[in-house]
């Protein structure tokens, strides 16, 4: 049995490594890895290692990809045999060298060819033991030669300049002193350049190959000079003789795209298309919608419009209109977005993007915590250790689901704005759609935040960014009941111990058969799914966020009323800020949530009073002292985070208090003049986007290429439906098509711009082959490219003559 992990390559340089599957000799991982690729490569490998806690690692085995096979195994689940490890194989980098053959005329008048040889650079060797200390070791190889010359080795260093020249004779005049030896002129096909790359090691097993390239001289025939860089090769037969069938297997899938992204204004007819999806009607009709009908799988569509729309700020009204659209198709309540459509993957992708900082501050530390402690909390009998106890397990599961239901359900004023105003949409078709259930508001809200958010990133935190690794098996059981538990806590089902298929799961759910656990979730999806960019009137019955008592002093709007303290009670809801002498008693004051123009802290020195903040209106600001620090900071993000889309908010406001005739921050006189100190902007959560809308309307571009058969077909479907009214073609009963007429020239339109983007691809394409030039440092020598070298070569001097 072995203790085994598998890590991921760009080259040499590992850039992942999967969790160690103990005691197996067919470990499964199951972990997922994406990243966006930094720099150009050869080979994608994997790499099997076998954990010993004495000694180093060892190597099993790998799995090497080139780069130009990638698209073979795209999105497919493939066996790759394992190949030996071995130091002198595993070689990365490039080589720069310039080779020159010339006459040379001796003493005597004899003509002898000498070959000159300057090593200029390398760049990307491997580093060998976290180090680099490269030399460069040439020899001129032939049937009765081998000389061998070096340079300086150049000390911590993958890129090493080596600049040196070295001279090797390569034709020879008879000498009778040595008649066994004489070689009148050797045959220059049977001579080659051999430059070898080495670590300069200190270790007594010698130093370390980095990579070799050979040149045969013929290459130098016609062109007398050549500068070109190489790929640096393994050293032939480096590989130590193993049965590769005796290493075993490795499976993957990988998922490699790659993109040439045009000027922005080529993709200007494509763009407009998509950002225009949200206006069409019907929105089936729409690009945007198109894409999602001819994609085999909708995620493959969601991801790049989501990004799109999301750089262009138009998110939440495309969102808007194919959630409508789906909702009005729906006929039962109780599947509202449950099936895995364009609207809910849109969704999950939308929450990824723009959830993940909102997801790591409010279950990253409770999940670290989770992870260190180890607690048993198996509460299935039967899978019970015999040294475990039931009721003890049971507690420590509870405290878990507890502490992270309450970090969920107080979270929402960190949650992003873009989520929120989604949530808000979802929520206001489902309850026109579906009037007579009142439930069904908050079941198409908590359908996305606990069964597509917050459940699935506690079940596979590692998939979320949340730890760096799937926990190990005690821990994951722990993580899968917690999110079973609060998966079913968010879902507000009428009968929560039915939900569970396990009878122990029901037993344990018992706890949290309270009427607050209920009331908790429904104050959290009120709070996410209120939104100040629609219009507040929309919503019959406002919605309470919170209320308190609080210290408020007067503002002054009687011109000759005394500016004192008084003991206030505060109502906040999503349609107003108000304060009244009691609790239940009329409003005193009213503030529309449109007025605040900032919600920030107050300097203590104003009022030599402690936790007070203000609340900035147009005319005035009203100052408020909170009971003590953690509620005064609870006041001052809920506010905030419910005027924080009003579009008149400030940029900047005084710190300090308006007193006597001045500011005291900035001492200015005028009570109008503009603040002196830049608002906070809002919370942490709402971050901006780095998204490339082009590199993103490319990538629609690809999909809409690669299924231009589905496109075509789609359009045959919109002439049978409108000329045909009988029963439906199966064929073409795969597309939504609510507008036939619409559609075919939304179709049209996309086949259009599809087809000019393709001419421009093709027309790149071939000047770049035009201009490639192989021997460059973009284009380096490999094993393949060189006959192709030799033929440019070859043809670039004769068209020269």
């Amino acid at each position: 049995m072995r203790d085994c992990y598998c890590t991921v390559n760009l080259d040499q340089e590992e850039v992942f490594r999967t969790k160690i599957i103990e005691k197996s000799l067919c470990p499964f991982y199951g972990e997922d890895f994406y990243c966006e690729i930094p720099r150009s490569f050869r080979h994608l490998s994997f790499y099997i290692f076998d954990r010993d806690v004495f000694r180093r690692d060892s190597s099993i085995g790998k799995v090497a990809v080139k780069k130009e096979d990638l698209q073979k195994y795209h999105g497919k689940d493939t066996w790759f045999q394992l190949q030996p490890v071995s130091a002198d194989s595993e070689v990365q980098g490039k080589v720069h060298l310039e080779l020159r053959l010339s006459e040379v005329i001796t003493d005597s008048g004899v003509i002898n060819h000498k070959l000159a040889t300057r090593v200029l650079e390398c760049q990307g060797l491997p580093i060998v033991n976290g180090q680099c200390d490269p030399y460069a070791a040439v020899s001129l190889l032939g049937p009765s030669r081998s000389e061998a010359k070096k340079t300086k080795v150049k000390r911590k260093t993958n890129n090493p300049q080596f600049e040196e020249v070295f001279y090797f004779e390569v034709t020879r005049p008879l000498s009778y002193t040595k008649r066994q030896f004489d070689v009148e002129e050797e045959d220059v096909d049977k001579l080659a350049l051999r430059v070898d790359l080495w670590n300069a090691s200190n270790l007594k097993f010698g130093d370390e190959f980095l990579g070799g390239v050979r040149v045969p001289l013929r290459a130098l025939d016609q062109a007398g000079v050549h500068d070109a860089w190489y790929f640096l090769q393994p050293r032939e037969n480096g590989g130590k003789s193993v049965k590769v069938e005796e290493l075993g297997s490795l499976r993957l899938n990988i998922v490699y795209t790659e993109d040439h992204v045009f000027p922005s204004e080529h993709y200007t007819p494509l763009r407009d298309l998509l950002l225009q999806s949200a206006n069409v009607e019907p929105v089936s009709a729409s690009t945007a919608h198109t894409l999602g009908e001819v994609c085999r799988e909708k995620q493959e569509a969601a991801i790049p419009l989501v990004r799109l729309f999301l750089h262009y700020g138009k998110i939440v009204p495309f969102i808007s209109a194919i959630a409508h659209a789906e909702v009005n198709r729906t006929q039962d309540p109780n599947t509202i977005f449950r099936g895995n459509s364009l609207t809910s993957k849109c969704i999950d992708e939308t929450m990824k993007l723009a959830g993940m900082h909102y997801l790591r501050v409010t279950l990253k530390p409770i999940i670290d915590e989770i992870c260190a402690e180890n607690k048993s909390c198996e509460i299935d009998p039967v899978k019970l250790k015999e040294s475990e106890n039931l009721d003890t397990n049971r507690e420590n599961l509870r405290q878990y689901v507890d502490r992270i239901f309450n970090v969920i359900t107080t979270s929402g004023v960190r949650c992003p704005t873009v989520m929120c105003d989604i949530f808000f949409s979802l929520r206001e078709s489902a309850a026109t759609r579906f009037q007579v259930d009142q439930d069904v508001r908050y079941t198409a809200v908590s359908s996305f935040i606990f069964l597509r958010f917050f459940a699935p990133s506690i079940l596979s935190p590692n998939l979320f960014q949340l730890r760096p690794h799937h926990p190990d098996p005690a821990t994951s059981r722990t993580l899968t009941l917690i999110s079973k538990t609060i998966q079913t806590l968010g879902s507000l089902a009428k009968s929560k111990s039915a939900n569970f298929k396990e009878s122990y799961m029901a037993a344990f759910y018992d706890y949290f058969n309270e009427q607050k656990y209920a009331d908790a979730v429904k104050n959290f999806l009120d709070l996410i799914s209120t939104s100040g960019k629609w219009d507040q009137k929309s919503i019959e019955t406002p919605i309470m966020l919170k209320e308190g008592f609080m210290i408020k002093r007067a503002q002054g709007r009687n011109r000759f009323g005394m500016k004192n303290f008084k003991k206030r009670w505060f109502r906040l809801t999503n349609h107003e800020f108000t304060y009244h002498k009691t609790k239940g008693e009329g409003a005193l004051c009213s503030i529309p949530i449109d007025n605040i123009l900032a919600v920030e802290r107050l300097e203590e020195e104003s009022f030599k009073m402690k936790n007070m903040f203000q609340v900035i209106q147009p005319e005035r600001a009203l100052y408020i002292q909170a009971n003590n620090c953690v509620e005064a900071r609870d006041w001052i993000d809920i506010l905030t985070k419910v005027s924080q889309c009003n579009r008149k908010r400030l940029s900047t406001y005084h710190p300090s208090a308006y007193l006597n005739g001045h500011w005291l921050c900035c001492k200015f006189s005028a009570d109008t003049a503009p603040g002196c100190t830049p608002c906070t902007g809002g919370l942490p959560a709402n971050i901006q986007l780095d998204v490339d809308g082009d590199r993103e309307t490319e990538r629609i571009y690809s999909l809409f290429s690669t299924y231009m058969t589905k496109l075509i077909k789609m359009q045959e479907a919109c002439g049978s439906k409108s000329v045909y009214d009988g029963p439906e073609q199966e064929e073409y009963s795969t597309f939504v098509i609510d507008d036939p007429q619409e559609t075919y020239k939304t179709l049209k339109l996309i086949v259009s711009a599809v087809q000019t983007l393709e001419q421009q691809h093709t027309k790149y394409k071939r000047d770049k082959f035009k201009k490639t030039k192989i021997g460059s440092q973009e284009h380096p020598i490999g094993d393949k490219s060189f006959q192709c070298y030799i033929r440019q070569q070859s043809e670039s001097s004769t068209y020269s003559i």
